[in-house]
């Protein structure tokens, strides 16, 4: 126990000396965002085909702010993974090129996984919800909730695609064997199920599907990836040492 709560304090110190570059450079690049928000929404717009309206004085304002946020976040998102896995890494001694690997890795995976959203996902479930409009009842959707709903969607999927680097990273430095991983597929796709129905914009089996089935292959892939650098290995005979 005191061994997990030193390595929790060195991450929190190692995070909070590159804390305040960070929300320089979030705040900063927000603020260059918001004056091209306009644009940005504009070309939200026009990829998901939908006409937006505005309900209270405020929300035109809270949408673009909300946008150039988020469009931080994920611009700078190079940045934040650094930043968390410098800090993750420290109390385990995982510096220099593995570092980097994982930092690439993330963003590629992060950014693959709001593509993969933004291009197949959301514009299926949109496309499902609004179905339900008829000449009787006609869709009339909020500027602010419309943002909101697609930016939380984007970066959900961008955050779980990430899933095989960090379990790979557990493996790692000894965490959770790839033994555990595999012994527990049942509970893995139990996890995936629920993940899927609440992330997903609609109920329906088809749009389940598009998120859970590739999340559980990334959970394979995450397990192939731990057998193919024979982490779990490795780990698995550092407690039998120390015991003799």
């Amino acid at each position: 126990m005191n061994a997990h709560l030193k390595s929790f304090a060195i991450f929190l110190l190692e995070l909070r000396g590159f804390l305040k570059t960070l929300i320089f450079a979030i705040v900063g690049t927000t603020v260059v965002l918001f004056l091209l928000s306009s644009r940005l929404l504009t070309g939200l717009q026009h990829h998901f085909g939908e006409k937006l309206y505005f309900f209270s004085v405020a929300a035109p304002f809270l949408a673009h702010v909300n946008l150039a946020f988020f469009g931080a976040l994920y611009l700078l998102m190079p940045l934040c993974m650094f930043v968390l896995w410098k800090a993750m890494g420290k109390p385990f001694g995982v510096t220099g090129k593995t570092l980097g690997w994982f930092v690439v890795a993330t963003c590629v995976l992060f950014y693959s996984g709001t593509i993969f959203c933004a291009c197949i996902t959301l514009p299926f479930g949109i496309s499902f919800l609004l179905g339900f409009q008829s000449e009787e009842l006609r869709a009339v959707i909020s500027v602010d909730r419309f943002v909101t709903f697609v930016t939380l969607f984007l970066f959900g999927f961008g955050i779980i695609f990430e899933l095989p680097v960090f379990m790979v990273f557990s493996s790692l430095v000894g965490v959770i064997s790839r033994r555990t991983y595999e012994k527990n597929r049942r509970y893995a796709v139990l996890v995936v199920a629920i993940l899927a129905a609440v992330l997903t914009p609609t109920p329906d089996i088809f749009n389940m599907a598009l998120m859970g089935v590739p999340l559980y292959l990334l959970y394979e892939s995450g397990i192939l990836l731990i057998r193919l650098m024979r982490l779990g290995e490795r780990k698995e005979k550092k407690p039998s040492s120390l015991d003799d």
